[in-house]
């Protein structure tokens, strides 16, 4: 089984918010591939699927985003999982906006989502980074990071969400890399290669 897990802030009033990316990319997983209706459990709403073969559990924590561990860790105890059975997509402002990344385990880069699941699992947990930009002055980062995405920006971040969901059953298999490739593949398709011209026929009219 895989748990994955979109942080976010829970209300209509963080819907919008960048720090929300990973409530939304797996909001439109769960739509895409017909998991269950969420349902309250775990300090979360719950959503059930099948992703590449495999079980999988989608998870949106309820508690807010300081205090994601306890319901990532909660649930992780029940089903008996490791931290490698686990995939979190959440905000990441040390990558420009618009990039993805994907890891096994590392540093929390200042996220208290991170920092809260890491205090209840530890580090050895995947992550899908969404890139969503430092606005430069460490005191712009909270308004930054709770503010909404601007008009051009919601349109590139639901366009890099529409990829994940539309690759997702890579992740179900575990195939990180081969998730990678495809969804650079949906964002950057590669130009076609230009048709060399073909070879006129001399001009009749011009034989001598």
């Amino acid at each position: 089984m895989l748990l994955l897990v979109g942080l976010g802030n829970p209300g209509p009033k963080y819907e919008r918010n960048r720090h929300n990316i990973g409530f939304m990319a797996v909001d439109e997983i769960v739509r895409r591939h017909s998991f269950s209706p969420y349902r309250a459990r775990f300090q979360s709403l719950v959503a059930e699927g099948t992703l590449g073969g495999d079980k999988v559990l989608a998870v949106k924590p309820t508690t807010f985003m300081n205090e994601s561990g306890r319901a990532v860790g909660e649930a992780m105890r029940y089903y008996k999982l490791l931290p490698e059975d686990i995939l979190v997509i959440h905000d990441e402002l040390d990558l420009v906006a618009g990039k993805l990344r994907i890891k096994r385990g590392g540093g929390v880069a200042g996220h208290n989502g991170l920092r809260s699941i890491d205090s209840h699992i530890g580090k050895d947990f995947h992550r899908l980074r969404f890139g969503i930009g430092h606005p430069g002055d460490k005191d712009r980062v909270h308004s930054h990071v709770l503010g909404d995405f601007g008009k051009a920006e919601l349109q590139q971040a639901e366009k890099i969400v529409d990829a994940i969901a539309e690759c997702a059953e890579k992740l179900g298999a575990r195939e990180f890399d081969a998730f990678m490739t495809q969804v650079s593949l949906i964002l950057k398709p590669p130009r076609p290669k230009s048709e060399k011209p073909e070879a006129s026929a001399p001009d009749p009219a011009s034989e001598s």
